[in-house]
């Protein structure tokens, strides 16, 4: 079997997930499915970032020690991973002492090696909300773009990664496609940040400042959380600990990330790899953003979406189907209440489940079993070809739309036909039709695994209609 390797970033722990990281994780989910069903050897990796400074001062301010916080707030994560039914393989945690810490160690005393790792006193701007130094450039009425706060004024002495050393060739990489990024806009964001000029990274802190893991043979520093958190993709596979598995899934295949990180995915972690002289990603995924009734997501203005109330209320495939369908893989999108039922009952109440309903009331009155009609395989084979390959363009709203072509096809075939006048052609019809569904079923599986396992055994009603 070929192998297909998918990691998701790996969030913050210094908060409960909100929905921009269910898009995320149900996109990687859906690859995932999509491959496993291509009969691929998929890992699926997910996990959190559990240091920096922002998850120290929340800890602070909630009145718990750094680890008694990231125990609380990964669990929430896993929560909502298994409430969104999603399959990763593993679950890996930059706090885990028997698999990541001692491939940490290990990727620093390498870049030691290597001559990349290098100390000097530094004075510089950090944002805590990017865990990054940013120059002024960078602000806007200085201000991080992303954060919309002041960073601080930061002077140390730290120890600095040679970013700049491998930028020639990571630029070589992404121009020749062979370091894919997508979408192209993102490319061409990735090449730009090179243009513009870039320097070597701090890869570390004041340990009195700062929670992370130990800086090898200096205990003042820890490392930056950025230079802990990105080797997450290789020792969630067995970097320190299993070789041969390692081996057999590295490179990854596709990194999904959001497009704010898209800087340390595209150039700091590729450089990081090109020192250790690993293979660089296949790919990297960025998607964009969801905003709330057209305005940012924002604890101030108290409009954050809680994925695991709205799993609770709809149930985990309505989520899944909106943030696949609705939010455009390559743009910001948006999240409403009112958008999220109308999506709801016309696409999955009226849409889908109203014709699961509809072949299953006919099978039991006329019955089926016939051989598919020639018409009813065309419709099919182009639900296929097209669900097949905007899934591997990563245009998930598109592949979906493949698929409903075809539900809309059924159910125009039914108000056509007329098969409950029990005409001579009635039994193919709904032999068609139960051909048809039984296809959907399967189309559907890695969007929405529930429905899709519902429809293999027959069960009804898959959405009922919201009022």
């Amino acid at each position: 079997m070929k192998k297909f390797y998918i990691t998701t970033s790996i969030p913050y722990a210094n908060a409960a997930p909100h929905i921009g990281f269910a898009l995320e994780a149900v996109q990687a989910d859906v690859l995932a499915r999509y491959y496993r069903n291509l009969k691929k050897d998929v890992f699926f990796l997910t996990g959190t970032d559990e240091h920096g400074l922002k998850i120290k001062k929340a800890a602070e301010n909630a009145g718990k020690t750094p680890e008694a916080f990231v125990d609380e707030i990964s669990r929430k994560f896993q929560d909502l991973a298994e409430s969104l039914n999603i399959s990763n393989t593993d679950f890996i945690r930059t706090t885990d002492k028997e698999r990541h810490i001692p491939a940490i160690v290990k990727i620093w005393n390498k870049l030691q090696e290597n001559g990349d790792i290098y100390k000097k006193a530094y004075k510089g701007w950090y944002c805590s909300g990017c865990e990054a130094f940013v120059t002024e450039k960078d602000l806007i009425n200085g201000k991080c773009p992303i954060h919309n706060r002041e960073p601080e004024l930061v002077q140390e002495e730290n120890y600095f990664f040679k970013l700049t050393k491998y930028l020639p060739e990571i630029k070589n990489q992404i121009e020749k496609n062979k370091l894919q990024i997508i979408p192209e806009s993102k490319k061409k964001e990735a090449l730009g940040f090179i243009k513009a000029g870039m320097e070597d990274i701090s890869f570390s802190r004041a340990k009195d400042k700062y929670w992370g893991i130990p800086v090898p043979g200096d205990e003042a520093q820890v490392i930056y959380v950025w230079g802990d958190a990105l080797p997450n993709y290789i020792s969630g596979i067995g970097y320190a600990f299993d070789e041969k598995k390692f081996k057999k899934y590295w490179p990854v295949d596709v990194h999904c990330i959001g497009k704010d990180i898209l800087k340390f995915h595209a150039l700091i972690w590729p450089a990081m790899l090109l020192s250790l002289k690993l293979k660089l990603p296949k790919a990297v995924f960025a998607h964009g953003f969801i905003g709330v009734n057209g305005q940012k997501m924002s604890k101030t203005l108290g409009n954050v979406v809680d994925p695991i109330e709205l799993i609770q209320k709809f149930g985990p495939d309505a989520l899944r189907y909106y943030l696949l369908r609705e939010i455009s893989p390559n743009e910001d999108g948006d999240y409403s209440q009112q958008r999220f039922v109308e999506r709801y009952n016309s696409d999955l109440a009226s849409g889908i489940g109203n014709l699961f309903s509809r072949i299953q009331t006919l099978k039991k009155k006329i019955g089926c079993g016939l051989k598919p009609s020639g018409k009813i395989k065309k419709e099919i084979k182009k639900a296929e070809k097209g669900h097949g390959r905007h899934l591997e363009e990563f245009k998930f709203n598109e592949a979906l739309k493949s698929i409903w072509d075809l539900i809309g096809f059924c159910d125009k075939y039914i108000e056509q036909t007329r098969p409950w006048e029990n005409k001579e052609d009635s039994k193919q019809v709904v032999s068609d039709l139960d051909f048809a569904l039984e296809n959907i079923s399967n189309f559907i599986s890695p969007f929405l695994p529930g429905t899709s396992e519902k429809m293999k055994k027959g069960q009804a009603p898959l959405f009922p209609r919201l009022n």
